[in-house]
């Protein structure tokens, strides 16, 4: 909840000599810092995340107070824009900072504006706390022309990523930056650009957007769409599992940027939970297009050769085998085993380490999921069980099929393709046993009953003799 703004316990004079016509308690200014306040708590920054205690306030504050004047000026700026203070409140406080100091016989500056501002009763120590994040962002040296940061959303072993306000048109967006430490890696520099070019040649709804790709000072960084939501892995650690009809629904949305992906020849290669977003209104989002590799890039495919690309409780049996002729089979495998997380609980193989997690794609059998989870429908089960094919040619070929396969389970019926295979798996096998019967050694063969095979012929030679006798006898009695 959003703490509501202080009432500045100041008598009128003070008030009228600022200059700002502000009076104490005044309900539109009031309600104005709450709605700030709110839009910050709304904002998907967690500054407070360390800040639990008064001693934590306290310490938070005596950060942003030994920032200096440099510190000093951003945070007025910040107070203003968020509406915790006015500009004339602001400045009233810098004056003072002066006058302190000349009476001190020291220069401006010497006392904080942060704490000049929270003994003026204009902003309180949590609401300090609270901008200490957009502080951090600002003060960490990647600044981008055309952008404001507003805070950290993530941070990972690749990039960083901050909640930014894109100034010309006036947008929330989301920037990736590389760490420095990888500025003069040129093979980490080409796969941060390959991924923003990947992403800019996508226009679909259930895909992150990529705006912009470049580089400012010694930072590298990609501009996309600011997804104000959650992830489905967020989901799963949340419920354990997801409800059969919303995970078919989610898993149709991702099928559909997927699908939208393949046609321009693109191959994601790490679809995962993470990677997964979904919106307060309910919308999938794509994200993260890291691993993404056009059909065509040969030279891309043969330098990759013999090497595992992607995430190992997500990635396809040929990926870790490093073939060259990745395909969407890769990512309907992988999409497999995200369904088959979401509807069970839990992955489909699990390890002590990632190479025996790999191994078992390869090798082992994942447990059907319907016994993972006895609610779940014979249909999403066939249709699970045939995206996490180990062979790609059993796999669905194309999300189109796959698609096909969903709706029919949504609307309650069996999945044409899946259940298909496995029935044709069916017959192969009593063809497989019935040839085998046929096959077996006559020592195998249960003896047969005689037959009247025997003494058929015999018979015939009789009958026939006897005509003839017949025959010849009548001929002589007619002479």
């Amino acid at each position: 909840m959003s703490e509501p703004s202080p009432t500045p316990a100041r008598n009128p004079s003070e008030a009228s000599a600022s200059g700002t016509g502000r009076l104490s308690g005044t309900g539109a200014l009031s309600g104005s810092r709450t709605a700030a306040m709110q839009a910050m708590e709304n904002s998907g920054i967690t500054p407070l995340s360390n800040v639990s205690t008064p001693e934590d306030l306290d310490a938070a504050m005596a950060e942003v107070a030994k920032g200096g004047s440099n510190v000093d000026t951003a945070l007025g700026r910040l107070v203003v824009d968020y509406g915790l203070a006015t500009r004339e409140e602001v400045d009233l406080c810098k004056d003072r900072l002066r006058e302190a100091g000349a009476a001190a016989g020291e220069e401006a500056g010497q006392r904080s504006l942060a704490v000049e501002l929270v003994d003026q009763d204009f902003v309180t120590k949590r609401q300090i706390a609270r901008l200490k994040a957009i502080l951090d962002a600002e003060r960490s040296g990647q600044k981008i022309p055309g952008y404001r940061l507003l805070g950290k959303l993530g941070a990972g072993a690749m990039a960083t990523v901050y909640k930014a306000r894109q100034l010309n048109l006036d947008r929330l967006v989301a920037i990736k930056v590389l760490p420095r430490k990888f500025s003069q890696n040129p093979q980490f520099i080409e796969r941060f650009y390959a991924e923003g070019r990947a992403a800019a040649q996508l226009n679909h709804p259930h895909i992150v957007q990529a705006y912009d790709v470049g580089k400012a000072g010694e930072y590298h960084y990609f501009v996309m769409e600011y997804v104000d939501g959650r992830t489905v892995y967020d989901d799963i650690v949340k419920h354990k599992r997801f409800e059969e009809a919303e995970a078919i629904e989610l898993v149709r949305q991702v099928a559909l940027a997927l699908g939208h992906a393949h046609e321009r020849g693109i191959i994601h290669r790490d679809v995962k939970p993470k990677n997964i977003m979904i919106t307060k209104e309910g919308v999938v989002k794509l994200a993260d297009m890291g691993l993404a590799r056009a059909v065509s890039d040969k030279e891309a495919a043969e330098a990759e050769a013999g090497k595992a690309f992607g995430t190992p409780f997500y990635i396809s049996p040929e990926q870790i085998r490093g073939e060259t002729n990745v395909g969407p089979e890769a990512d309907i495998y992988s999409l497999g085993v995200t369904l088959y997380h979401m509807v069970t609980g839990v992955v489909p193989f699990d390890g002590k380490n990632p190479t025996s997690v790999m191994h078992k794609h390869l090798k082992a059998d994942a447990v059907p999921p319907d016994q993972a989870n006895p609610k779940l429908s014979g249909g999403i089960s066939e249709i699970i069980e045939m995206m996490l094919a180990k062979k790609r040619e059993q796999r669905y070929r194309s999300v189109k099929d796959l698609l096909n396969d969903l709706d029919a389970v949504k609307a309650g019926k069996a999945p044409p393709l899946a259940h298909r295979g496995l029935n044709e798996a069916d017959l192969a096998s009593l063809s497989h046993l019935e040839t085998a019967s046929v096959a077996a050694p006559a020592e195998m063969q249960p003896p047969q009953p005689a037959t009247g095979g025997d003494f058929r012929t015999p018979l015939l030679i009789a009958l026939g003799v006897l005509l003839a006798i017949s025959f010849v006898f009548n001929l002589i009695q007619l002479a």
